[in-house]
């Protein structure tokens, strides 16, 4: 411990015990195999010092966090900046306790990804393939248990309930982060452990992020009744613009893991969400080979892959029972998690002009990174053609209101390839 970093008010009892913690006699009383313990340092004293310890890092911690600079969410809930990733005020405290204490393993097997990006998809089909020779896809926990049960999060469902979680899982464990690359605990790039990123076009995970955020059960962080969720969005499209969303900004999450992936192809495997989507089948033999659970040449002629994409596929997931009803610890329904699955269906909320403003920005930021978004011409072409709408409307003083209003009939049409 630092003893210079904590509240002047708490620096001379805590130098006192400070001391005593680094002192021999402290060594030998929790030691008792060591030479015979000091008979004044009960175990009482040993609680009583834990507790103490405990509580001026859970202050010097709430001093810390009033010094982080602050943005609104989607919601209105705040959101802190630390380590340059903007973090959910709520679950900050697990992120920073996850950064500090997780000691990986070897055989740990870590999901990265931006909120909203394929996330619990990637859950099931990791789980699925690293426990086939366990259950069957007719026995899989899947059908009984949520994917974010059976692949907890570190930061919000591990570390957010205690600094040192239990985290004695039989190897290898899945867990899983939205911290990106560069944050996460040194033992985790220090070790053999695999890392297994997904990431989803931009667009559709802002406007997922949003749905996502505006739907939140009651009193958990429902937007106000008086703001109607076009401004919401509009709100909200503006702090995305400066990387301002939760574990964001979306272009430093992807290229932390995009570079790693260049740098340790061997530990970092990058999926994305519309490849999945395009050949799952495919994507399924990558995974299984990345995390050393290839499939053998008789599982792929019993259609084990098919068998495990079909369990994994999100109109199954979403008709679990355990899915359409069930409820998290944190009070977040279930069935939150599972919206359309769709490619494109940003065009549904965003006028063309929000699109392509923020379709510039992240091609600015991805520049020169070899990491790129396919678009569709469908949508180059409308593009094209909104543009030219609104230069005429510009001339003969049409609403562009009404302009964009036309965009959201056409852009159903659009999708990514």
């Amino acid at each position: 411990m630092v003893i210079d970093t904590i509240l002047p008010t708490q620096a001379s009892a805590c130098r006192v015990y400070y001391n005593l913690l680094c002192s021999e006699s402290f060594r030998r009383a929790i030691d008792p195999s060591s030479s015979p313990p000091a008979p004044f340092l009960t175990v009482s004293h040993t609680i009583t010092i834990i507790i103490f310890m405990e509580t001026v890092k859970e202050d010097n911690l709430q001093e810390f966090l009033l010094t982080l600079p602050s943005e609104k969410n989607w919601d209105g809930t705040p959101l802190l900046l630390f380590n340059e990733t903007w973090y959910p005020a709520n679950s900050i405290r697990g992120a920073v306790s996850f950064q500090q204490n997780f000691r990986a393993q070897d055989s740990d097997i870590i999901l990265a990804s931006m909120p909203k990006s394929g996330t619990t998809w990637l859950k099931a089909l990791t789980f699925s393939v690293v426990s086939r020779d366990r259950y069957s896809p007719k026995e899989s926990p899947l059908i009984t248990a949520p994917p974010h049960e059976l692949v907890p999060f570190l930061e919000v469902d591990l570390y957010l309930k205690s600094q040192n979680p239990d985290l004695d899982f039989p190897p290898p464990r899945i867990l899983s982060c939205h911290t990106h690359y560069t944050s996460l605990p040194q033992s985790i790039r220090d070790s053999n452990c695999k890392i297994v990123y997904v990431c989803r076009n931009p667009l559709d995970q802002a406007v997922s992020d949003f749905v996502f955020v505006r739907n939140r059960v009651s009193g958990i962080a429902n937007p106000s009744s008086s703001s109607s969720s076009s401004s919401l969005i509009d709100e909200g499209f503006e702090n995305i613009c400066r990387g301002v969303q939760s574990y964001g900004p979306f272009w430093n999450n992807v290229l932390s893991y995009w570079k790693a992936s260049l740098e340790r192809p061997d530990k970092v495997l990058f999926l994305k969400y519309e490849d999945l989507k395009e050949d799952i089948i495919l994507n399924l033999k990558r995974l299984a080979e990345f995390l050393g659970f290839p499939f053998t040449e008789e599982e792929e002629k019993e259609g084990v892959i098919e068998e495990i994409s079909r369990l994994c596929s999100f109109d199954n997931l979403k008709d679990l029972e355990v899915n359409k009803n069930g409820v998290r610890p944190s009070g977040m329904r279930n069935s939150a998690f599972f919206r359309k699955g769709e490619t494109g269906d940003w065009g549904n909320h965003l006028s063309p002009s929000m699109a392509e403003r923020f379709w510039k920005i992240v091609e600015e930021k991805l520049d020169g990174s070899g990491l790129t978004f396919k678009i569709s011409q469908k949508y180059q072409n409308l593009c094209c053609f909104v543009r030219a709408c609104v230069s005429v409307a510009c001339f003969h003083s049409v609403s562009k209101i009404f302009i964009e209003k036309v965009h959201l009939i056409i852009s159903t049409a659009v999708v990514f390839a």
